[in-house]
């Protein structure tokens, strides 16, 4: 199996869960608090593992304590920090998280240390890094040059290229940056925001706006609309080919780190050698599974489970007890 390669951040969560938001100036009593470990980067790295890949987590963290009990966290899971950065005199990043009733959350970062991925850190890293066939996953928690320099080696390489454009930044439109991306998988919110046009969760909407990314070189778009499902896009703009992949109906606890989720199972589902209809199947199953429990990190999933919630929901035996897709 290939192997993974997730460049992003990593911070310490702290979440409050409140019956309701509060309004501006308001003071909402009686919240659960809980201290966890997340960052996007670090999310989609624990997912992509917890769904089967081999992944190397290339990060950065303070040299505090927090920086410490990430790092061994992150190692108890299995996850390779080879290239991992401790930054000195840098704080680990910071998210502060309020999740309402229902499980929708409002979130606000402290980059800290994931500032210090630098353009030039990924220059120096070794050619071994990028290797042809693995899957480069990435996201724009960590400076948009650092991005781009990733996308530009693993492209030269020949590896797969996943970018989840979150938060989203307009700059990456550029369609020399574009064409290096083999598959976007923006947000409803984040595809509005990448190409000036209103959210919209209409079908025809959404479609201009994969368009619009697609002219610029993009291969795939994969919108992802929370419990609307997903919607795939790819071809060239003049003949755009469309796949919607239906949700899975689970009771929501704590929507933090979904997104993430279903990133990092993608991911791995790619680099197992699924069709991109099938990956993104298997990873909306994993972003079900994660909401139904607390925490920005799915420690919990596995290709068992994904495989079990697949199975019980739509075609059977479409999925091996593995994984992987069967042929049909």
């Amino acid at each position: 199996m290939a192997r993974v390669i997730v460049i992003g951040s990593t911070n310490i969560d702290m979440a409050i869960h409140l019956s309701r938001f509060p309004e501006a100036g308001e003071t909402v009593l009686g919240g659960k608090f809980i201290r966890g470990f997340g960052g996007k980067g670090a999310n989609q790295a624990i997912a992509c593992k917890s769904a089967g890949a081999t992944v190397s987590f290339l990060t950065a963290v303070g040299d505090d304590a927090a920086g410490e009990d990430v790092r061994n966290h992150m190692a108890s899971l299995g996850l390779d920090l080879s290239y991992a950065q401790r930054i000195s005199g840098t704080p680990t990043g910071v998210a502060l998280i309020f999740v309402a009733q229902g499980g929708e959350n409002r979130i606000g970062v402290a980059s800290g240390a994931n500032a210090c991925l630098t353009r030039e850190w990924v220059e120096q890293l070794p050619a071994s890094v990028f290797d042809d066939g693995n899957v480069l996953l990435t996201g724009l928690e960590v400076p948009l040059p650092t991005v781009i320099c990733a996308v530009e080696r693993a492209r030269r390489a020949g590896m797969t290229v996943i970018v989840n454009p979150a938060p989203a930044d307009p700059a990456l439109i550029d369609p020399l940056i574009l064409r290096n991306i083999d598959i976007l998988t923006p947000n409803q919110l984040e595809l509005a925001a990448l190409t000036g046009r209103l959210p919209s969760a209409e079908q025809r909407d959404l479609s201009r706006s994969a368009a619009t990314l697609l002219e610029g070189g993009v291969k795939h778009v994969l919108v992802t609309l929370g419990s609307g499902g997903s919607r795939l896009y790819s071809g060239p703009p003049e003949s755009i080919r469309e796949a919607f992949v239906p949700p899975f109906k689970v009771d929501a606890i704590d929507t933090v780190g979904a997104g993430d989720a279903f990133n990092g199972a993608l991911a791995a589902a790619i680099a197992e050698g699924f069709t991109l209809e099938d990956a993104t199947q298997w990873a909306s199953a994993a972003a079900a599974l994660s909401v139904t429990r607390t925490g920005a990190q799915a420690t919990h999933l596995t290709p068992e489970t994904i495989t079990h919630l697949i199975q019980s929901t739509t075609k059977p035996n479409r999925f091996s007890a593995t994984g992987q897709a069967q042929q049909t």
